[in-house]
């Protein structure tokens, strides 16, 4: 296949997650699919069809470069929104292209003017409000200056959302600072209403704020992690298991919908005091039998993860030995019968009944589930099965 890896997408599961959700949600909620950092390490170009496929039309990204992968391969009536980055020359194409687009600084608002009076066709907005997350959007003072500058403005612009972002709503740390910020949003929606500029929905919910704080799914919500079957943190899927009584512990109704897998490019066995790989940081006791991988952290298995790290063999777990390559590792199989060169490895999976799941190694190296999918190279293939 020319590639050392595999990723595989389970639309089954896809599906479940999106039941779940849009159940948790009402029908009346907007389910925004966000796809932003690769879709999460799962693939724009797979994931735009397949949350098409199970009626979603509306998906986020983060930048104008996501925003034109995921174009190439959206339906024409579907929905595409920048919550984040896009620069001024980039406007003009988003409004050729009825991509909506995030504001949250006068210059981006003036540039946005500009480009729909050329173009004559007016550029789809959402308002970013700052509410105590300190990144971006306006506050108060630079909101009535925004609402001044659309209401004379009023033919270049379609405000498609008042939108925020909440500082942290997974950890009941953070609960206090979610909840002055659901109240400076509150606040703000009223110089808004007092302004009477149209819009279509308010939105402020991320997969953690939607499950954690329901009030807050209004119009719309914006669902990343929580649609590939994980959960924001283990606090939030606590928040679960308390909400169903302790029933949630029984059944996790969201199913992890990547696995990655590859296959042994070689076998070996090594005499006893003999130091694995480079350096010295694996010395065998005894005869060791082990088997190269040819995924290293070029491939996003972190370098971190050696002497740490584990794999599925023939249903079993092995550990990864020694450091972690660039492009290899290599895992002790000494108690694994039938391994040979081509036996399947499964990194992130299911294998005889034993999972391997996300959280299994970025726990171990106190990364997010986020940051270990996203890097996730994009040229390892991905199908769905």
């Amino acid at each position: 296949m020319f590639h050392t890896s595999l990723i595989e997408l389970d639309q089954n599961a896809y599906k479940q997650n999106l039941d779940y959700l849009r159940d948790k949600f009402g029908p009346d909620t907007v389910f925004s699919s966000v796809i932003k950092g690769n879709a999460y390490g799962h693939g724009i170009e797979h994931m735009v069809p397949m949350a098409e496929a199970n009626g979603v039309r509306h998906f986020s990204v983060f930048s104008a470069d996501e925003a034109l992968r995921a174009r190439q391969v959206i339906r024409e009536n579907s929905e595409l929104m920048v919550m984040g980055m896009i620069d001024d020359h980039e406007i003009e194409w988003a409004i050729e292209q009825d991509v909506s687009f995030y504001v949250f600084e006068h210059e981006r608002l003036q540039a946005a003017a500009k480009a729909a009076a050329k173009m004559g066709r007016p550029a789809r907005i959402h308002i970013e409000l700052e509410t105590g997350m300190y990144r971006t959007g306006f506050d108060k003072d630079g909101l009535s200056q925004a609402l001044d500058f659309i209401a004379r403005n009023q033919a270049c612009f379609i405000v498609e959302g008042i939108c925020t972002h909440f500082a942290g709503a997974e950890s009941v740390s953070n609960y206090l600072r979610v909840k002055n910020q659901i109240k400076a949003y509150n606040k703000m929606m009223k110089l808004v209403e007092r302004s009477s500029i149209p819009y279509k929905k308010c939105h402020t919910a991320c997969s953690a704020a939607a499950i954690r704080y329901p009030k807050t799914t209004m119009d719309m919500v914006r669902i990343g992690i929580a649609q590939y079957g994980l959960w924001p943190n283990r606090e939030t899927f606590m928040h679960h298991v308390v909400e169903k009584n302790g029933e949630g512990l029984a059944e996790n109704p969201l199913k992890r919908v990547i696995s990655w897998k590859s296959k042994v490019m070689s076998t070996k066995k090594v005499p006893p005091n003999r130091f694995i790989g480079y350096g010295t940081s694996y010395l065998t006791n005894e005869e060791t039998h082990i088997a190269t991988v040819p995924v290293g952290y070029t491939h996003g298995f972190n370098r971190s993860l050696s002497n740490l790290g584990r794999v599925l063999i023939n249903g079993k777990r092995v550990p990864v030995i020694g450091l972690v390559n660039m492009n290899m590792m290599m895992v002790e199989i000494t108690t694994v019968d039938g391994v040979k060169k081509g036996s399947d490895v499964t990194i992130i999976g299911n294998d005889g009944g034993i999972d391997m799941t996300v959280g299994s190694f970025s726990e171990l190296t106190n990364r997010l589930n986020y940051e270990t999918l996203a890097r996730l190279p994009h040229d390892i293939p991905r199908v769905i099965v």
